[in-house]
């Protein structure tokens, strides 16, 4: 058992309400007695209940993150992101993962957890569309994502078409005509996610270059990992399908792709030019470096928290909700043949 606010009440030589004006920073404290009560709970090791400093007075200080799946390595940085404007802005995060299954997501932002947390960060994927009515909640939410859109909360989003155009054009410019696209899944292509949004910006970009669409340089991976990526382009080269360049719809995805190709004596970027979507940190360390789309993960992070922690302060009548999406940039590296630069975190 933890030391209780009893205990440091009893070391301070103070009141139990003394000891929670002092945890609550309340001003009207001595600074003798405050520092009384600071030395008794450093001591004593004591952790304040958050759920019951909670009721007292509104506000834990801590905010929800739950996305799909922490090893992936978008969401891991993410993650990261997050917690660094967190604790800038003095708040604690709780981190949480729905391993893409539609009934944690539900629970995410229905169940007991949410009593423990000011606001919660949310990224579904496997709830969509029909499921807007869902987010309609009377605690601060913001969605973060592609699944969801004119939702009754506060959306952070990317700009998935515009930027995933401007990834094939970058090929293009280099003078590459046979683009394939590894990542198209198995949803409805009404459907709004992620892969269907890059794959309208892959076509969007062949159609103002006056190139024919060609279906069998699509390729399925409904997963998008690093094996699901090597997967499709061992299929694209086993099939005889002509290529030279690849735009993978995620980071994870092309380095499953240079993996394929370099297994196969492709070399990249003379054979083949490859590009891929999110800028983790891993692509600036793949070899060769991989380009890629930066989506503005830093600062999807910062609008996020700082959002949600207007909506936490938030008084009155509640403002309309608000969907933001930061700017985007191609990060040009040696898998399209440019020198290689290692960059700082992103």
């Amino acid at each position: 058992m933890g030391s209780t606010l009893h205990d440091v009440a009893r070391v301070a030589g103070v009141s139990i309400k003394t000891v929670s004006n002092v945890i609550n920073d309340y001003p009207h404290v001595r600074p003798l007695t405050r520092a009384k009560v600071q030395a008794a709970i450093a001591e004593l090791d004591y952790r304040p209940n958050l759920s019951a400093r909670g009721l007292r007075s509104g506000r834990t200080g801590v905010i929800g993150l739950t996305v799909p799946k922490l090893r992936e390595n978008y969401f891991a940085e993410l993650a990261d992101a997050v917690i660094q404007a967190a604790q800038e802005r003095g708040l604690g995060v709780v981190v949480d993962q729905t391993n893409e299954l539609r009934e944690t997501e539900i629970q995410a932002i229905t169940g007991g957890r949410l009593r423990f947390i000011d606001g919660l960060l949310f990224s579904p994927v496997s709830l969509g569309q029909d499921d807007a009515h869902l987010l309609d909640v009377d605690f601060p939410l913001v969605l973060l994502g592609e699944r969801i859109f004119d939702g009754p909360t506060d959306h952070v989003t990317m700009h998935n078409t515009s930027s995933a155009e401007a990834a094939v054009e970058h090929l293009l410019g280099i003078g590459r005509r046979r683009i394939a696209a590894v990542g198209a899944t198995s949803e409805r292509p009404e459907a709004a996610s992620s892969a269907n949004l890059r794959l309208q910006g892959y076509r969007r970009a062949l159609e103002r270059a006056g190139i024919p669409f060609d279906p069998q340089l699509v390729r399925r991976a409904d997963k998008w990992t690093r094996q699901a990526g090597a997967t499709a382009t061992r299929a694209l080269l086993s099939d005889g399908v002509e290529f030279d360049a690849v735009f993978a719809l995620n980071d994870t995805l092309g380095l499953g792709v240079l993996r394929a190709l370099g297994e196969a004596g492709v070399h990249v970027p003379d054979d083949v030019a490859v590009i891929g979507f999110d800028n983790v940190e891993e692509s600036q360390f793949s070899v060769p470096s991989m380009s890629t789309v930066d989506p503005g993960r830093l600062e999807i992070a910062r609008l996020a928290v700082d959002m949600l922690l207007e909506r936490i302060n938030e008084k009155g009548e509640r403002i309309p909700p608000r969907t933001v999406r930061p700017a985007f940039r191609v990060v040009r590296r040696e898998s399209t043949g440019f020198p290689d630069q290692v960059e700082g975190p992103s």
